[in-house]
């Protein structure tokens, strides 16, 4: 079965973007190193308009469907990225978008569980949740591997990792590494209980 991986940055105390949907000002880290490494470690997750420039081609390593949420699409949907993942299957959760702008683009206005757990069971690579917040809370216990890029930063208030009700659950540390620019990448799988 197809695995859902959260792969997605945060702030030390757990924002994803400010209150907002600011992002920006975690860019300051993305230094050559800490770029390199995310490159060479997930390349699947970077935007079509980036893959050229970083030497990727149209093939996947490891996903091959990308679903997120209306606020993650709609800054590269303002930028003239209709596509963002054109190397993907791409699926926007949303009950306010009426139509896709862009044919290569699935918008979802259901249940997004019945909608991961429908892509879990077809043949394929794995699934790249890209964000938001509000879309993790509802897809947690569908979330099989958290990689979380950390940045160096405090954000006060923003856009949470997660989003929902108080309703902990456990997961194992598989890797890490720290970077010279402060940033960490930390991959963890889920903890299932017998």
């Amino acid at each position: 079965m197809r695995k859902l991986t959260y792969f997605i940055s945060t702030t030390l105390d757990g924002c994803i973007a400010g209150p907002d949907g600011e992002y920006d000002f975690m860019y300051p880290v993305l230094d050559e190193d800490f770029t390199a490494a995310l490159v060479a470690s997930h390349p699947d997750a970077l935007p079509g308009h980036v893959r050229p420039h970083v030497g990727l081609g149209p093939d996947n390593r490891d996903f091959d469907t990308v679903v997120m949420g209306r606020g993650t699409y709609e800054p590269g949907l303002k930028a003239g990225f209709a596509s963002p993942y054109p190397h993907m299957k791409q699926y926007v959760v949303s009950t306010s978008l009426a139509e896709s702008p862009d044919p290569a683009v699935t918008v979802f206005a259901g249940d997004p569980v019945e909608l991961v757990r429908e892509l879990k069971a077809q043949e394929g690579k794995g699934i790249y949740l890209c964000g938001g917040g509000n879309l993790a809370g509802q897809l947690r216990e569908e979330i099989d591997e958290l990689v979380l890029k950390i940045y160096p930063f405090v954000a006060g208030d923003g856009i949470r990792l997660f989003s929902g009700d108080f309703s902990p659950e456990r997961y194992e540390l598989k890797d890490s590494r720290t970077f010279k620019n402060g940033a960490i990448v930390a991959r963890y799988t889920k903890i299932t209980t017998v």
